[in-house]
This record gives C-alpha cells, sequence and structure tokens, in this order.
C-alpha cells in the first residue's frame, strides 16, 4: 500500500507547484499512470513468473466446456456474492473517480475475506468471478448518477459521455431529467438492453473464446508482451513508459514469487493523488489534524469504519483464539 501511495505522489504538487520525485525527467511532471503500472504488474509480471517460476499454463479441452450455464449449486454459492457486491460497486460508482476497477478489487478482496473458500479464489471459485463483476457492472450504473445530476463524471467513460453531451448542446444537471427526459431514459433503456445483448454474445461465443486458452506459451507469451508495450506506449507516446513497464513487471515478479498480494498496491496507486489533495485540503481547513475527524457525524463514521478495518483481523483472532482454549477447556 505504501509503495503504491508513494508512486502517486510523483510529478507536480498541484497546491505547491513543486516537482516532486521526477529525477529531472520531463515526463514524470505528469506522474505515472496507473494504467501502466497495472498492464506492468498483471500482464509482465505473470509473464515472467510463467518463465522464470517454470510455470507453464495447463492445456485446456475447449471440447470440454461444460454447461455455459449456472449449475443450481453455481447459483446457490452466486447468490449472496451478488448481493453483496452489487451495492458496493454501485456506492463506490457514485464517488467521483472511483470507477469499475476499485469497486472489482474491493469487491473481489471483501468476497475473499469473507468466504469459507479462500483456498479457492485463484483457481475458478465461482464466488471470485461474480462478486467483481457484479461491482463493475453496478458501478457503471453508479457513475451516472453524479453525471447526470451534477455534471460530475465519476468515471473516464463518463467522462467521454459529458463531453458528447456538452457538443451537442445538453448540459447535465438537476434540470436535465425535468428539461429531457427523453434523453435521460433513453441512456437508460440503452444500458439496459445493451447488457441482454451483451449475455446472448457471451453465450453464443463462449466456445470460440475459450480456444484462446489452447494457444501454446511460446505464441502466447510474445503476444502479450507486444500488446503490454503498445498499450504502454499509446497512453502518453513517451519511451520512459516501457521503463516504467519493465520495472513495474519485476515488482510484479517479485510480488508473485514471495506471495504478496497486489490489490493494496494498486488501490493505494489509483486514489493517492485524490486522498493527498483532500487529506491537505483539509489540514488547511481545520487548525487541529483531529478537528477534521469529527467534523460531522459522517466523518466520525466513517473515522470508526477506517478503525474497525484495522482492528477487524486482530478482533476476528482473538475471538477464534479465546473460543479455541474454551473448546479445548471443555474438553479437558
Amino acid at each position: 500500500m505504501f509503495l503504491g501511495l508513494g508512486i502517486s505522489t510523483i510529478g507536480i504538487d498541484l497546491q505547491s507547484g513543486v516537482h516532486r520525485h521526477t529525477f529531472d525527467i520531463p515526463h514524470f511532471t505528469e506522474g505515472i499512470s496507473f494504467v501502466v503500472i497495472i498492464i506492468g504488474i498483471y500482464a509482465i509480471g505473470e509473464v515472467l513468473y510463467n518463465m522464470f517460476a517454470n510455470k507453464q499454463p495447463k492445456d485446456v479441452d475447449s471440447s470440454k466446456i461444460g454447461n455455459k450455464w449456472f449449475t443450481k449449486d453455481q447459483w446457490k454459492r452466486s447468490l449472496a456474492p451478488i448481493l453483496r457486491s452489487g451495492p458496493i460497486g454501485f456506492f463506490l460508482g457514485v464517488l467521483p473517480g472511483s470507477g469499475g476497477t476499485i469497486s472489482s478489487l474491493l469487491a473481489y478482496s471483501a468476497e475473499k475475506q469473507i468466504s469459507k473458500n479462500k483456498k479457492q479464489f485463484g483457481k475458478g471459485a465461482v464466488e471470485g468471478l461474480v462478486a467483481p463483476e457484479s461491482a463493475n457492472s453496478s458501478a457503471a450504473v453508479g457513475s451516472l448518477i453524479p453525471m447526470l445530476t451534477m455534471a460530475i463524471p465519476g468515471s473516464g467513460t463518463t467522462a467521454v459521455m459529458l463531453g458528447a453531451l456538452v457538443m451537442i448542446g445538453i448540459t447535465p444537471g438537476p434540470l436535465l431529467f425535468e428539461n429531457s427526459p427523453d434523453l435521460v431514459w433513453t441512456l437508460i433503456n440503452s444500458m439496459f438492453i445493451g447488457n441482454i445483448i451483451l449475455v446472448i454474445i457471451n453465450i453464443a461465443m463462449v466456445g470460440v473464446l475459450v480456444k484462446i486458452l489452447k494457444t501454446p506459451p511460446k505464441v502466447l507469451y510474445p503476444i502479450v508482451l507486444v500488446l503490454s508495450f503498445i498499450g504502454a506506449y499509446t497512453l502518453g507516446y513517451s519511451t520512459i513508459d516501457f521503463y516504467i513497464l519493465i520495472i513495474a513487471g519485476v515488482i510484479g515478479l517479485f510480488m508473485r514469487l514471495l506471495d504478496y498480494p497486489v490489490v493494496p498496491l494498486i488501490l493505494a496507486l489509483i486514489v493517492g493523488g485524490e486522498m493527498e489533495q483532500n487529506l491537505r485540503r483539509a489540514l488547511v481547513i481545520y487548525d487541529q489534524p483531529v478537528d477534521m475527524l469529527f467534523a460531522s457525524p459522517i466523518t466520525i463514521v466513517l473515522a470508526l469504519l477506517t478503525l474497525l478495518s484495522f482492528s477487524y483481523p486482530l478482533i476476528i483472532k482473538l475471538v477464534k483464539r479465546a473460543s479455541k482454549n474454551k473448546d479445548h477447556t471443555v474438553d479437558l
């Protein structure tokens, strides 16, 4: 987490205009794109891990895909994760700047902590599939709320939509629902119809898409590397991103080898910039740093939830230890 926060501080300080950790490299003045880090850790790091750790992907028989529909047991296991992850994604989608990435990561992490089958995550657990997808879908809907009501885009996609609306002379705001209700409901209906079409296409093409898994490593790894470098270059059109990509890949390799979770780094990198700026604004507004934690009932609740999230693992461990000692005493 601290590594992600440290990377997020690279660039020009928005409040003071000071260059931080740029090493006199002009490209670093705008900061490092979290997309480059994600590509490096997940794509380059995975390729390096499979090469150096001698991990070869299992051969998949596309003729034995199985049922395209969920079984009764899978529906039973998926219902609770869907109901839990949907609200998480929706409320995070409403928050400007969070988007589907954070929602998916948080939903997956939360479901993994709650699940009784933690060892199955990453090995095909259905909970690990439905939780982030439910959060991602609901986050896309939630991000439309600040965009349509306050003209504040909640994600990159809604930012593009906001620009398109402004170009055609439509200004989002509180009066949009009164002045142009046909436009709003057309947008909502299009998302509903689009999801139905997407389900049909995915079910129809699952037999074709699964054949990608049969691609041999000697062909798959170069394709992944080429696409990763092309994607990183198109973000800023700078060769500096190549070096950042390689460094992120090496970091991802060591994190996999040492069994460190990647999610805290990615989350901290995504929200680090906004978190720092808002924290510094709060420190300027309030004389004492502690005062901002008790400024309103909302901040008090959020502070208590933050404290609970830090102490939750310790509390659970103490409860389990006390329960084990109690059972041991009863047995004696």
